[in-house]
């Protein structure tokens, strides 16, 4: 049957079980708005402030369900301001197909009002990306740009569509869309067993999951896994929820912000397994000393990551899942209880701790995990509330921890929360922002409101850029340029002005009423939490240190009173 272009686009996204896409529209794009209005019964469409927010919100759609993401976006301004989270995803490996529309092919490359080359923009950030000129080739591309979206390793795809093409007919017929497979080709039976082999000769293994484990789905392989090899285990902070918060043989994130257990038990180990990792600078510290006394086994789906930031003993190249289960059956049971119990000595020794008194980032954290029962998915903004929800909140599944781990994006958590809550209706989604992230794109609070969607909005508001006044406080000798947000932005009448409920809170017992409050909302609640100016977030690791040289804020005062002494 001859379509237009506007109505292949939408057919093919039907084709692809897409449900829900997130857009703002614009001229270039019309045509394919146009269609997609007399499809709204079987697509929903959900209008953001902004471009960006739209891109967030189909990054967080898809984080949270393993689903492709999509977002729409007219030519020119409204392609560019897709950028950041086409980045955003990019670094963190998520399933996103951005569809953008262009100036007419005869217009292309003249200047034209509106004109962009975003394919070339984006070429950088993209597993892959199309201008497609000729309208017969638009359904495979569309169905090529979301097989590049799942397969292997996940990430964006943009698709451009000058205007013409969208209005230009041709033949289509469906396709029977056929499920990705899993990657499991360069799995050999050699790099199997050499892997047994140094697990089974190991003393001292621990194991460190990250992202991959979460996109692969392996969380009960990875559980057998590790009780199997009787390990301990650290993630990144991709890697939250792949492996039980609540499990004995968890001890918390490894790196800049990581546990002591976690920093001192890898940097004792004499085998590191890794899995699903691509060795962020965040997570190793200082390369040359990372796991000095371990051989490294690494388990990626991407053969780019292999030997990239840390080189390794041994590798298995394919998707986790397939590599633990075929793992598990060739594995006997292991033995290291003198080993754990060291570990466990550490965990008992270094636990997580901040002040008990007043209302600060890490108290939130736990009261929020206390009245969800850790059964909320958890969205972030970047910087120090981003790290103590890491930290604090006991992720017990995959996808409840939806953050941008890579390209470390502010403004990125509002959008995100809103795809997560479209795709989980079910289930309590909350956000948590510094003040500094929420101002970048608080307008999507509009959004959350005209979707009335019960979203939480928790502000950590320390009236400073924390994470970065952090490093200015111990690195920069306390010179705090542009870091300190001493303006009159009242955030509760902002929330009142956009459409949501707005509450203040000072004090514990403030913020666990606002909290229950929001809980029983169903519409949009933002909690403007009053915490201090100083609080940092702890341990840490300096920039360029080993992650061995972890230290706390009674680490700095021991030091101090030493130095005083002498």
């Amino acid at each position: 049957m001859q379509l237009t272009g506007a109505q292949i686009v939408i057919e093919c996204l039907k084709e692809q079980g897409v449900d829900t896409v997130f857009g703002y529209p614009g001229g270039a794009i019309l045509n394919v708005y146009d269609e997609l209005y007399l499809h709204s019964h079987e697509i929903r469409h959900v209008l953001t402030s902004h471009e960006q927010g739209a891109s967030h919100a189909a990054d967080g759609y898809a984080r949270s369900t393993g689903k492709v993401g999509v977002c729409f976006a007219t030519s020119g301004p409204g392609a560019t301001n897709l950028v950041t989270g086409i980045a955003t995803a990019y670094m963190d490996s998520v399933p996103m197909v951005a569809i953008t529309c262009n100036v007419g092919v005869s217009l292309l490359g003249k200047d034209s009002f509106q004109e962009i080359d975003i394919a070339g923009i984006t070429t950088p950030i993209t597993k892959h990306n199309f201008i497609v000129k000729d309208v017969g080739k638009l359904a495979e591309t569309i169905r090529r740009a979301f097989r590049i979206a799942q397969k292997g390793r996940p990430g964006p795809v943009l698709v451009d569509i000058p205007k013409d093409v969208t209005a230009n007919k041709a033949e289509f017929a469906p396709v029977p869309i056929e499920k990705e497979k899993r990657c499991y080709e360069d799995i050999t039976e050699e790099a199997l067993g050499q892997a047994v082999e140094m697990i089974e000769k190991a003393k001292k293994p621990y194991l460190f999951v990250g992202g991959g484990a979460v996109i692969s789905g392996a969380s009960e392989e990875l559980l057998e896994f590790v009780e199997k090899v009787q390990a301990p285990v650290a993630d990144s902070l991709m890697g939250k929820g792949a492996f039980d918060g609540n499990h004995s043989l968890y001890t918390g994130m490894l790196g800049m912000h990581g546990t002591k257990t976690s920093n001192y038990g890898v940097s004792e180990c004499d085998l590191l397994i890794a899995v699903g990792v691509r060795f962020s600078d965040r997570v190793t510290g200082n390369a040359k000393k990372f796991a000095p006394h371990g051989k490294i086994l690494q388990f990626d789906i991407d053969p780019a990551e292999i030997n990239k930031n840390i080189v390794t003993d041994a590798h298995i190249i394919g998707d986790i899942k397939e590599i633990l289960i075929r793992l598990n059956q060739k594995l006997t049971q292991q033995d290291h209880t003198e080993w754990i119990q060291k570990i466990m000595e550490y965990k008992e020794k270094f636990p997580l701790k901040y002040h008990e008194e007043g209302l600060s980032g890490p108290y939130l954290i736990e009261e929020i995990y206390r009245q969800t029962k850790g059964d909320a998915i958890l969205v972030t903004e970047v910087g120090q509330h981003q790290m103590w929800a890491a930290q604090f909140y006991k992720f017990k599944k995959p996808r409840t921890l939806i953050t941008s781990g890579g390209l470390g994006t502010m403004g990125y958590g509002l959008g995100a929360a809103i795809g997560a809550q479209m795709a989980n209706p079910g289930k309590r989604v909350i956000n948590i922002a510094g003040d500094g992230c929420f101002r970048m794109n608080m307008n999507e609070v509009a959004t959350a409101v005209r979707q009335k969607l019960p979203l939480i909005q928790v502000v950590v508001n320390n009236h400073v850029l924390g994470m970065v006044r952090q490093w200015q406080d111990l690195f920069y000798k306390q010179h705090y340029s542009a870091t300190v947000l001493n303006d009159s932005v009242d955030f509760v009448k902002l929330a009142e002005a956009l459409g949501a409920k707005g509450i203040r809170a000072a004090t514990r017992e403030e913020f666990c009423q606002a909290f229950a409050k929001a809980l029983e909302s169903k519409t949009p609640v933002v909690i403007d939490c009053m915490v201090g100016s100083d609080d940092k977030v702890w341990p840490m690791v300096a920039p360029g240190a080993a992650i061995s040289e972890v230290f706390s804020e009674e680490d700095i005062k021991e030091e101090e009173n030493n130095e005083q002494s002498v």
